[in-house]
Protein backbone atom coordinates (compact mmCIF):
# COMPACT_ATOMS: atom_id res chain seq x y z
CA UNK A 1 0.00 0.00 0.00
CA UNK A 2 0.81 3.26 -0.79
CA UNK A 3 0.37 6.56 1.13
CA UNK A 4 0.43 10.13 0.56
CA UNK A 5 2.02 12.11 3.50
CA UNK A 6 3.43 15.55 3.59
CA UNK A 7 3.86 15.92 -0.25
CA UNK A 8 5.72 12.62 -0.92
CA UNK A 9 4.25 8.66 -1.63
CA UNK A 10 5.73 6.36 0.17
CA UNK A 11 4.77 2.55 1.47
CA UNK A 12 3.12 2.27 4.42
CA UNK A 13 5.44 1.28 6.66
CA UNK A 14 7.40 4.31 6.27
CA UNK A 15 4.13 6.79 6.53
CA UNK A 16 4.99 7.57 9.98
CA UNK A 17 4.32 11.16 11.58
CA UNK A 18 5.61 12.05 15.21
CA UNK A 19 4.51 11.22 18.62
CA UNK A 20 4.75 14.50 19.32
CA UNK A 21 2.19 15.47 16.64
CA UNK A 22 -0.84 17.31 17.95
CA UNK A 23 -3.18 14.66 16.06
CA UNK A 24 -1.56 11.70 18.34
CA UNK A 25 -1.24 13.40 21.19
CA UNK A 26 -4.74 15.74 21.90
CA UNK A 27 -6.87 14.74 18.46
CA UNK A 28 -6.33 17.91 17.22
CA UNK A 29 -6.97 17.85 13.75
CA UNK A 30 -9.88 17.08 11.26
CA UNK A 31 -10.40 14.05 8.34
CA UNK A 32 -12.81 13.43 5.83
CA UNK A 33 -13.69 9.78 4.47
CA UNK A 34 -14.28 9.93 0.76
CA UNK A 35 -16.21 7.19 -1.48
CA UNK A 36 -14.43 6.73 -4.60
CA UNK A 37 -16.25 5.06 -7.66
CA UNK A 38 -14.30 4.56 -11.12
CA UNK A 39 -11.36 5.85 -9.66
CA UNK A 40 -13.24 9.41 -8.86
CA UNK A 41 -13.57 10.41 -5.56
CA UNK A 42 -17.30 11.40 -5.04
CA UNK A 43 -18.32 14.59 -4.03
CA UNK A 44 -15.13 15.61 -3.64
CA UNK A 45 -15.55 19.60 -3.79
CA UNK A 46 -18.07 18.83 -0.53
CA UNK A 47 -15.93 17.17 1.50
CA UNK A 48 -13.01 20.08 0.63
CA UNK A 49 -15.27 22.36 1.50
CA UNK A 50 -16.14 21.02 4.79
CA UNK A 51 -12.49 20.01 5.45
CA UNK A 52 -11.66 23.85 4.58
CA UNK A 53 -14.32 25.74 6.96
CA UNK A 54 -13.09 23.10 9.87
CA UNK A 55 -9.63 23.93 9.34
CA UNK A 56 -10.41 27.71 9.17
CA UNK A 57 -12.19 27.23 12.06
CA UNK A 58 -9.54 25.31 14.10
CA UNK A 59 -7.06 27.81 12.49
CA UNK A 60 -4.89 25.34 11.05
CA UNK A 61 -3.52 26.28 7.15
CA UNK A 62 -4.20 23.84 4.62
CA UNK A 63 -0.41 22.98 3.43
CA UNK A 64 -1.76 22.35 -0.04
CA UNK A 65 -3.92 23.99 -2.60
CA UNK A 66 -7.64 22.26 -3.48
CA UNK A 67 -6.25 21.63 -6.64
CA UNK A 68 -2.55 20.23 -5.52
CA UNK A 69 -5.10 17.84 -3.41
CA UNK A 70 -6.77 16.64 -6.13
CA UNK A 71 -3.94 15.85 -8.09
CA UNK A 72 -2.60 14.05 -5.31
CA UNK A 73 -5.70 11.86 -4.53
CA UNK A 74 -5.88 11.09 -8.07
CA UNK A 75 -2.09 9.57 -8.31
CA UNK A 76 -2.72 7.75 -5.02
CA UNK A 77 -5.41 5.81 -6.51
CA UNK A 78 -3.55 5.68 -9.85
CA UNK A 79 -0.65 3.94 -7.85
CA UNK A 80 -3.02 1.91 -5.26
CA UNK A 81 -4.78 0.46 -8.29
CA UNK A 82 -7.74 1.31 -6.14
CA UNK A 83 -10.97 2.45 -8.20
CA UNK A 84 -13.14 1.35 -5.97
CA UNK A 85 -12.56 2.40 -2.34
CA UNK A 86 -12.24 4.60 0.63
CA UNK A 87 -10.10 7.54 0.83
CA UNK A 88 -9.14 8.94 4.29
CA UNK A 89 -7.99 11.96 4.65
CA UNK A 90 -6.52 13.32 7.88
CA UNK A 91 -5.31 17.02 9.02
CA UNK A 92 -3.03 17.56 12.03
CA UNK A 93 -1.94 20.57 13.59
CA UNK A 94 1.79 19.14 13.39
CA UNK A 95 4.11 19.63 15.98
CA UNK A 96 4.06 22.32 18.55
CA UNK A 97 4.88 23.46 22.25
CA UNK A 98 4.19 20.69 25.05
CA UNK A 99 0.23 21.49 25.98
CA UNK A 100 -2.50 22.47 24.82
CA UNK A 101 -1.76 25.71 23.59
CA UNK A 102 -1.48 25.63 19.79
CA UNK A 103 1.56 27.74 19.46
CA UNK A 104 4.19 27.01 17.63
CA UNK A 105 2.60 24.14 15.32
CA UNK A 106 2.89 25.84 12.07
CA UNK A 107 4.04 22.76 9.99
CA UNK A 108 0.56 20.76 9.49
CA UNK A 109 0.40 16.75 8.56
CA UNK A 110 -1.46 15.52 5.82
CA UNK A 111 -1.99 12.44 5.25
CA UNK A 112 -3.97 10.59 2.30
CA UNK A 113 -4.93 6.46 2.53
CA UNK A 114 -6.76 3.82 1.03
CA UNK A 115 -8.85 1.25 2.01
CA UNK A 116 -10.69 -1.53 0.29
CA UNK A 117 -14.52 -0.43 -0.01
CA UNK A 118 -17.04 -2.16 1.34
CA UNK A 119 -19.32 -5.10 -0.72
CA UNK A 120 -22.31 -3.71 -1.35
CA UNK A 121 -25.00 -5.96 -2.85
CA UNK A 122 -27.14 -4.06 -4.86
CA UNK A 123 -29.95 -6.79 -5.70
CA UNK A 124 -30.11 -7.68 -1.50
CA UNK A 125 -28.52 -4.87 0.36
CA UNK A 126 -27.72 -5.62 4.30
CA UNK A 127 -30.46 -3.91 6.97
CA UNK A 128 -28.43 -3.00 10.28
CA UNK A 129 -29.60 -3.79 13.51
CA UNK A 130 -29.00 -0.74 15.71
CA UNK A 131 -28.85 0.38 19.81
CA UNK A 132 -29.16 3.09 21.65
CA UNK A 133 -26.60 4.19 23.23
CA UNK A 134 -25.89 5.27 26.68
CA UNK A 135 -23.88 7.83 25.88
CA UNK A 136 -24.45 11.68 24.88
CA UNK A 137 -23.82 14.47 23.02
CA UNK A 138 -23.91 17.70 23.57
CA UNK A 139 -26.34 20.05 21.77
CA UNK A 140 -25.80 23.11 19.63
CA UNK A 141 -22.38 21.84 19.79
CA UNK A 142 -20.27 23.97 17.05
CA UNK A 143 -17.74 21.23 16.60
CA UNK A 144 -20.27 19.18 15.06
CA UNK A 145 -20.36 20.20 11.83
CA UNK A 146 -16.85 19.08 11.76
CA UNK A 147 -14.90 15.52 11.14
CA UNK A 148 -12.68 16.55 14.06
CA UNK A 149 -10.39 14.09 15.48
CA UNK A 150 -11.50 13.81 18.67
CA UNK A 151 -14.66 11.17 18.35
CA UNK A 152 -14.31 9.18 21.76
CA UNK A 153 -18.10 9.48 22.10
CA UNK A 154 -18.43 7.78 18.88
CA UNK A 155 -16.03 5.28 19.43
CA UNK A 156 -17.15 4.20 22.87
CA UNK A 157 -21.23 4.04 20.82
CA UNK A 158 -19.49 1.76 18.66
CA UNK A 159 -18.14 -0.43 21.40
CA UNK A 160 -21.36 -0.98 23.06
CA UNK A 161 -23.16 -1.88 19.25
CA UNK A 162 -19.96 -4.62 19.22
CA UNK A 163 -20.52 -5.65 22.42
CA UNK A 164 -24.34 -6.14 22.06
CA UNK A 165 -23.95 -7.91 18.04
CA UNK A 166 -25.31 -4.83 16.58
CA UNK A 167 -24.33 -2.82 13.48
CA UNK A 168 -24.59 0.53 14.65
CA UNK A 169 -25.52 2.85 18.02
CA UNK A 170 -27.52 5.76 18.19
CA UNK A 171 -26.69 8.49 20.36
CA UNK A 172 -28.79 10.39 22.01
CA UNK A 173 -27.89 14.44 22.59
CA UNK A 174 -28.11 16.50 26.20
CA UNK A 175 -31.71 17.33 25.48
CA UNK A 176 -32.51 13.31 24.76
CA UNK A 177 -33.32 13.71 21.39
CA UNK A 178 -31.92 10.99 18.85
CA UNK A 179 -28.98 12.73 16.64
CA UNK A 180 -27.12 10.40 14.82
CA UNK A 181 -25.49 7.23 14.27
CA UNK A 182 -21.79 6.37 15.37
CA UNK A 183 -20.43 6.67 11.82
CA UNK A 184 -23.75 7.86 9.93
CA UNK A 185 -26.69 10.61 9.44
CA UNK A 186 -30.17 9.31 11.12
CA UNK A 187 -33.45 9.32 8.63
CA UNK A 188 -36.92 8.34 9.28
CA UNK A 189 -40.35 7.94 7.35
CA UNK A 190 -43.94 9.27 8.62
CA UNK A 191 -46.52 10.20 6.14
CA UNK A 192 -44.45 10.00 3.18
CA UNK A 193 -42.20 12.31 4.17
CA UNK A 194 -38.67 11.45 4.98
CA UNK A 195 -37.42 13.61 8.56
CA UNK A 196 -33.74 13.85 9.57
CA UNK A 197 -32.72 15.67 12.66
CA UNK A 198 -31.85 19.25 12.30
CA UNK A 199 -27.81 20.34 12.40
CA UNK A 200 -28.12 22.20 16.14
CA UNK A 201 -29.20 19.31 17.39
CA UNK A 202 -25.28 18.45 17.54
CA UNK A 203 -24.93 16.44 14.30
CA UNK A 204 -22.38 16.03 11.46
CA UNK A 205 -23.44 17.66 8.42
CA UNK A 206 -22.73 14.55 6.21
CA UNK A 207 -22.02 14.50 2.83
CA UNK A 208 -24.82 11.66 2.12
CA UNK A 209 -27.27 13.24 4.38
CA UNK A 210 -27.19 16.37 1.85
CA UNK A 211 -27.01 14.02 -0.97
CA UNK A 212 -30.80 12.70 0.44
CA UNK A 213 -32.02 16.10 0.63
CA UNK A 214 -31.47 16.29 -3.26
CA UNK A 215 -32.83 12.71 -4.25
CA UNK A 216 -36.00 13.79 -2.00
CA UNK A 217 -36.24 16.61 -4.25
CA UNK A 218 -35.71 14.92 -7.45
CA UNK A 219 -38.61 11.94 -6.05
CA UNK A 220 -40.71 14.63 -5.21
CA UNK A 221 -40.19 13.17 -1.81
CA UNK A 222 -39.98 15.62 1.24
CA UNK A 223 -37.26 15.78 3.68
CA UNK A 224 -37.52 17.72 6.22
CA UNK A 225 -35.72 18.38 9.68
CA UNK A 226 -37.42 17.78 12.85
CA UNK A 227 -36.26 16.62 16.26
CA UNK A 228 -37.17 13.06 17.72
CA UNK A 229 -37.13 11.22 20.78
CA UNK A 230 -35.90 7.35 20.81
CA UNK A 231 -39.44 6.04 21.94
CA UNK A 232 -40.89 7.54 19.13
CA UNK A 233 -38.41 6.50 16.53
CA UNK A 234 -39.30 2.77 16.54
CA UNK A 235 -42.94 4.18 15.85
CA UNK A 236 -42.43 5.54 12.55
CA UNK A 237 -42.99 3.95 9.29
CA UNK A 238 -39.42 3.22 8.85
CA UNK A 239 -35.68 3.82 9.37
CA UNK A 240 -32.43 4.30 7.57
CA UNK A 241 -29.23 5.65 7.78
CA UNK A 242 -26.89 7.35 5.64
CA UNK A 243 -22.96 7.32 5.59
CA UNK A 244 -19.82 7.72 2.88
CA UNK A 245 -19.16 4.11 2.58
CA UNK A 246 -21.83 2.25 1.98
CA UNK A 247 -24.53 4.88 1.05
CA UNK A 248 -28.04 4.29 2.01
CA UNK A 249 -28.34 1.74 4.95
CA UNK A 250 -32.33 0.55 6.31
CA UNK A 251 -32.68 -0.45 9.61
CA UNK A 252 -33.96 -3.59 11.12
CA UNK A 253 -34.64 -3.05 14.34
CA UNK A 254 -33.90 -1.02 17.15
CA UNK A 255 -33.08 -2.15 20.72
CA UNK A 256 -34.27 -5.83 19.86
CA UNK A 257 -37.39 -4.23 18.53
CA UNK A 258 -38.25 -5.03 14.76
CA UNK A 259 -38.79 -1.92 12.80
CA UNK A 260 -41.52 -1.15 10.13
CA UNK A 261 -39.78 -1.11 6.39
CA UNK A 262 -40.95 1.34 4.05
CA UNK A 263 -40.60 0.90 0.11
CA UNK A 264 -39.15 4.95 0.09
CA UNK A 265 -35.52 3.54 1.57
CA UNK A 266 -35.34 1.88 -1.10
CA UNK A 267 -35.88 4.49 -3.75
CA UNK A 268 -33.79 6.58 -1.81
CA UNK A 269 -31.07 3.58 -2.17
CA UNK A 270 -31.61 3.24 -6.03
CA UNK A 271 -31.36 6.68 -6.96
CA UNK A 272 -27.79 7.56 -4.24
CA UNK A 273 -26.40 4.33 -6.49
CA UNK A 274 -27.35 5.61 -9.90
CA UNK A 275 -25.93 9.12 -8.54
CA UNK A 276 -22.66 7.33 -7.70
CA UNK A 277 -22.01 5.44 -10.31
CA UNK A 278 -22.66 8.15 -12.91
CA UNK A 279 -20.59 10.72 -10.69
Amino acid sequence: MIVFINGRFVPEEEAVVSVFDRGFLYGDGLFETIRIFNGKPFRWPQHLERLQSGAAFLKIKLPFAPNKLRGFAGELIAKNKMPDSLLRLTLSRGVGVRGYSPKGALCPTLVMSLHSAPKMDLKSPSKWKLISSSFRLPANELLARFKTCNKLPQILARAEADAAGANEALLLNTNDLVVEGASSNLFWIGRGTIFTPPLVAGILSGMTRAVVFEIGSRLKIPVLEKNIRLKNLALTDGVFLSLSSLGIVEAQSLDGKILNQSPFVGKIASAYNEMLMKA
